[in-house]
């Protein structure tokens, strides 16, 4: 797919809305050509909000309108309804960005894959940690690919990640859906902590083994607000991750982050922002965002104040349309999203268990 400049968001709440503006700003950057031609909902008003951020003309209730539109399409739906749209998107034959999870089961999600790997359309999955600086510039200093700050770190030992959320069914996400085990398919772990598996997989290897403890608090039933999980990695790396969704409203998503490795300590205090602090025999090193990275954005057509919360969501798109108009597959696709599902899968079935360590299906 050569020419990529015609694109159609699908689903208007809180991530459609942060595509749209993140989609505008590349634009108006001079970063792309490409622009947001229609959006869709089930909801036709919120489509037409949704159409109002991006510059959309084409205002629908129906995906196959949205999709027939457009050269690549952004979906943004409930978890549920995933399976069914990544199946009309494959006849239409156009590429597809597809928010985690990509369903609310493994099976399910292993199904649509395989539509979507089947179909030979191009694809990407919202992973969008994976596009993060700070994060970014962790994973080039584990795998060798930088300049060690202060001679060798030595191979990474543990990690220990800490994901609290307000329960997202209410405030700037204006939804109930996550709430609803039927569309979302789980709590905190696959609806949010998705990413957080796949980020520890991603900087430490592959899981081979997971253990999980999960807690009800808030009474939504099989919506899981605490998950308490750990990963024994290939690598020999052992992980654990604390996923929380509160109603401490003033912490909508906030993330703390430690890598120790034999000679090095490795902190991430906030994602986004930065910066990554290397605690090495020599003294205590920052490192800030590289200049590529500083120079996107410095050019998102945004808000000051939206510019750094966009930023992985605007390199993800950006990454998504370079990948297109390249000829190269998109990355991180189907493939890697099943590895998250799976570790997901496998935490469920061992916090179903007491915690007893399930390997990966």
């Amino acid at each position: 797919m050569a020419t990529v400049q015609r694109l159609a968001i699908v689903g208007s709440g809180f991530i459609g809305n942060i595509h749209a503006f993140a989609l505008k700003a590349l634009r108006g950057g001079g970063l792309t050509t490409a622009e947001v031609v229609a959006t869709c909902d089930v909801d036709e008003a919120r489509a037409a909000s949704l159409a109002s951020v991006s510059g959309a003309r084409l205002v629908s209730t129906d995906p196959a309108k949205a999709f027939e539109s457009a050269d690549a399409a952004w979906i943004c739906t409930p978890t549920s309804s995933h399976a069914e749209l990544i199946d009309l998107a494959a006849k239409t034959g156009i590429a597809v960005y597809c928010e985690k999870p990509l369903a609310p089961d493994l099976s399910t999600a292993q199904a649509l894959a395989q539509t979507s790997i089947r179909s030979g359309a191009a694809h990407q999955v919202g992973l969008v940690l994976r596009f993060a600086p700070p994060l970014v510039t962790l994973k080039s200093l584990l795998a060798g690919e930088m300049p060690p700050v202060a001679g060798d770190p030595g191979s990474p030992l543990a990690a220990v990640l800490r994901d609290d959320q307000f329960f997202p069914i209410q405030g700037m996400y204006a939804s109930t859906w996550r709430g609803d085990v039927k569309v979302a398919g789980g709590g905190t772990l696959i609806e949010h902590s998705i990413h957080d598996l796949d980020l520890l997989s991603w900087l430490l290897g592959t899981v081979t083994s997971v253990s999980a403890r999960t807690a009800n608090h808030a009474g939504h039933e099989g919506v899981e607000d605490v998950a308490v999980v750990t990963l024994n990695h290939a690598s020999g790396a052992i992980s654990s991750l604390v996923s929380v969704w509160h109603n401490l409203v003033s912490r909508p998503s906030t993330r703390r982050l430690e890598i120790f490795s034999e000679r090095s300590l490795c902190t991430v205090e906030d994602e986004v922002a930065g910066p990554v602090k290397v605690e090495h025999p020599g003294g205590v090193t920052e490192l800030g965002r590289p200049d590529r990275v500083q120079d996107i954005l410095d050019r998102l057509d945004a808000p000051e104040a939206l510019r750094v919360p966009l930023l992985p969501y605007a390199l993800a798109d950006l990454a998504f349309l370079r990948a297109l108009s390249d000829g190269i597959p998109p990355a991180p696709g189907m493939e890697v999203a099943l590895e998250a599902h799976r570790v997901v899968d496998a935490a469920y079935r061992s916090a179903a268990l007491g915690g007893e360590p399930c390997t990966l299906a």
